[in-house]
């Protein structure tokens, strides 16, 4: 494999060698301009390319055809008939995490599980693939670690092959005995525009949400057919996707200093200190207070 990288900004990428061709790269345009990043990968390689904020676009045949990356999507490339260099135009303040692993290490992760990931089976092994994913809220809170961290350098490595290993495996997981290649629900698009309504509604009144029956009432939908199709389009219930949510905001409000750990309780929700810290322990293992002395 050609590892040359070539782009115009020498800031724009940090690429992290996992083990064995396996690498994780973090591309990071804060400038006003659009930025191009290449680099060669072969036709050995599975490629997973994360919006984390802004917008991207993955180019092929010397920009003959171009592919849009959308801010909390993820576009999964594999094609064994031929090599797929990167081409990727990142827009102004837009951040991207790209994951690059060879096939070979891929079937090793996976060989018990190929049943269900459908590129891995035996009569596709030689046809190529392309996926169009939303980022899961479990996924956003491993990719905003991986752009975000504060880590003494000889633990690093650790840090991103354990990152990259629990983002691979939050990409794979579903629901038991759902069948996502056939949800019958992602095919009534009013019904999808509909769930992300209901998305955004809790999202931007996460300190005081509605109820589930307000919420379905408001976008017109069932509560059943609410439930069921969040969980199909995110991967999550309602309220585990907003305590997700919550606790993502919780934790770069904190890494801000803007904040004081009452005044960020209260921004996502809590009326009470006590509850914040414990929801806050809850989902990362540590309390508010000892998170941000371990920033310093």
């Amino acid at each position: 494999m050609d590892h040359s990288i070539k782009n115009n900004a020498e800031s724009l990428v940090k690429e992290t060698h996992i083990e064995d061709g396996f690498y994780v790269l973090r591309l990071q345009n804060e400038t006003t301009d659009n930025k191009q990043f290449i680099r060669e990968v072969s036709r050995d390689f599975i490629q997973f390319h994360f919006c984390v904020k802004g917008a991207a676009q993955l180019a092929f045949n010397d920009g003959g055809y171009q592919l849009p990356l959308h801010e909390e999507h993820s576009i999964l490339l594999y094609n064994p008939q031929r090599d797929l260099p990167m081409d990727l135009t990142i827009e102004k303040d837009s951040w991207v995490v790209s994951v690059l692993i060879p096939i070979k290490k891929f079937h090793s992760l996976f060989s018990t599980e190929a049943n269900y990931i459908t590129f891995l089976t035996a009569e596709n092994k030689d046809r190529k693939y392309y996926k169009d994913e939303i980022i899961s809220p479990s996924m956003a809170v491993v990719l905003n670690q991986l752009m975000n961290y504060n880590l003494h350098p000889s633990i690093q490595a650790l840090y991103f092959k354990g990152k990259a290993y629990e983002l691979l495996s939050l990409y794979f997981n579903r629901p038991a005995n759902a069948d996502i290649e056939q949800c019958p629900f992602l095919v009534d698009e009013d019904n999808v525009a509909k769930i992300k309504k209901a998305k955004q509604i809790i999202i931007a009144r996460m300190a005081e949400p509605p109820t589930l029956q307000e919420l379905a009432d408001e976008i017109q939908l069932s509560l059943n057919k609410l439930k069921e199709g969040f969980k199909q389009i995110y991967g999550d219930s309602v309220f585990s996707f907003l305590f997700d949510y919550k606790m993502e905001v919780a934790r770069q409000l904190l890494e801000s200093g803007s904040h004081n750990v009452n005044e960020v309780g209260l921004k996502v929700g809590y009326s009470t200190a006590s509850h914040f810290i414990s929801a806050f322990k809850k989902k990362y293992g540590t309390t508010p207070k000892k998170y941000v002395m371990a920033l310093s």
